[in-house]
């Protein structure tokens, strides 16, 4: 295993600040009084493996090459879901095996999805540690899609290199310097986000609590009720907009930054994400005021937040939109495919994917007609070779190909078809709450078999690592070739 010491030098490093991150729970025990030894034990153990594979690998290359790119990427993942399960299961909270590694999986993937029955009755740490961990999860997504997934060439993520001279060998100096900067503006807008929370009502913990899972699209909250507890406008419309401001991409941020004062509003995939969410609210608003033959009964601010909180993959709720009856459901499924835009926190296929592949439908439409024609696919001013092309449609295909076999080993579990289909659209793109009386809006994950939960937890972490950095571990012909 020689060849891959910079992979297990860096998961010591990571499992060492996931150690080191449970130490804020710990201080959360002492202050509200809530003593408990689980957090220290799980910290100890975490701490103490990080040490080892840190120590055990000092003598690492600083160089990545393609093969460790896809383990590090899977591992990373994996070991922080695992190590990140210990304090459910040594706490007083007191959850099994399979339940503790799903809500864990379901925080660091920022899904959202939980089994825990009663939240408002649960301790602060935990509560806490739930948080911080889809926050951790949300500035590693981001700093992975910027960094290693384009040289990866993930689903078309390659149209996204911030240098053509990227390179598997070149990718951790240069991932510093961008880290650094990503976790700064990640950092701000959250302790903005909590701050005005803090204005609006929430008291100090629930705003950080909040302001974490808010940026982090993630949707776990501190009440069976959701963000829907506070029953406050100005909360809702404070939460939509920073839901929203963690789902552009972050490198739009750096890049304004460094001056580009127009990235917004030029961006291809920020203008589609705003034209998706006002086309979503008015579908939605007017469908409801013909159900209800009366638009003053409809508020145009819940429908607004659930649409943005459904399409982003955030999954905070504020209604049980369940009962707006079988187009919403249908509506809202479509929403959860699609996702947010890439190099962000959100989830799904990616805007930027569906826009190319409607060029490339619409150029084979072209075709019929002009059969003798060149027509040529661009994105933000760059062509969009075959290469790309083929990559984003097998993308495609197999998201929506394991998300059927999901549903399917779902039903064969016994869950009926709204419950197996929803679960299977929210664990793949990351959601959250499902559809249906189960795992609705008002229900959770609780219910469902081990069999499931552990099918579920799969569903996630290809959904969050865009399939194929999973998925290329199982080809023996990848490891031989590298």
């Amino acid at each position: 295993m020689s060849n891959y010491k910079t992979v297990f030098f860096t998961l010591g490093v990571l499992q060492i600040i996931l150690g080191l991150s449970m130490i804020v729970p710990i201080m959360a025990q002492f202050f509200y009084n809530q003593l408990d030894g689980g957090f220290f034990s799980s910290c100890l153990v975490t701490i103490i493996f990080g040490v080892l594979f840190f120590l055990t690998n000092l003598d690492h290359e600083k160089k990545l090459n393609l093969t460790q790119a896809f383990l590090l990427t899977a591992l990373s993942w994996l070991s922080i879901a695992i190590f990140g399960s210990l304090p459910f299961i040594f706490s007083s909270t007191g959850l099994s095996l399979t339940d503790a590694f799903f809500e864990s999986m379901s925080g660091i993937t920022t899904t959202g999805s939980t089994i825990i029955t009663n939240l408002n009755e649960t301790s602060k740490a935990i509560l806490l540690w739930r948080a911080m961990l889809q926050w951790l999860g949300g500035i590693g997504i981001i700093v992975m899609a910027i960094t290693l997934m384009p040289i990866m060439n993930i689903g078309g993520m390659q149209l996204f290199l911030v240098s053509s001279n990227n390179t598997p060998e070149k990718i951790l100096p240069k991932s510093k310097e961008i880290s650094l900067r990503l976790i700064l503006i990640y950092s701000s807008l959250t302790l903005a986000c909590a701050l005005i929370y803090k204005i609006f009502g929430m008291s100090f913990f629930d705003s950080i609590v909040h302001s974490m899972t808010t940026i982090a699209t993630g949707g776990f909250s501190n009440y069976n009720e959701s963000i829907g507890y506070f029953n406050s406008s100005l909360i809702e419309v404070n939460a939509m907009i920073f839901i929203i401001l963690g789902s552009i991409p972050f490198i739009a941020y750096i890049k304004y930054l460094n001056g580009d004062k127009k990235i917004f509003v030029k961006d291809t995939q920020v203008k589609t994400f705003f034209f998706i969410i006002i086309f979503s609210v008015l579908i939605m608003f007017f469908y409801l005021s013909i159900k209800n033959q009366s638009i003053f009964q409809i508020s145009l601010i819940t429908v607004a937040f659930n649409i943005i909180s459904i399409l982003t993959g955030t999954g905070y709720v504020t209604e049980n939109f369940s009962n707006w009856g079988q187009f919403p459901l249908i509506y809202f499924l479509i929403l959860m495919f699609i996702g947010g835009c890439a190099g962000s926190t959100t989830c799904g296929i990616k805007i930027f994917r569906v826009q190319i592949l409607f060029q490339f439908i619409s150029n084979q439409l072209k075709k019929i007609i002009y059969p003798r024609g060149i027509f040529n696919i661009k994105y933000e001013n760059n062509n969009v070779n075959e290469k790309f092309m083929a990559s984003i449609i097998s993308f495609i295909f197999l998201y929506i190909l394991i998300f059927f076999i999901i549903t399917a080993l779902l039903s064969i579990d016994g869950l009926d078809f709204t419950t197996a289909i929803s679960a299977a659209a929210t664990s793949i793109s990351n959601v959250g709450p499902g559809l249906g009386n189960i795992i609705g809006p008002n229900g959770n994950f609780s219910q469902l078999s081990d069999f499931s939960k552990w099918i579920l937890s799969a569903g996630m972490i290809l959904g969050r690592l865009e399939l194929f950095a999973i998925l290329v571990l199982f080809i023996p012909s990848f490891w031989r070739k590298y």
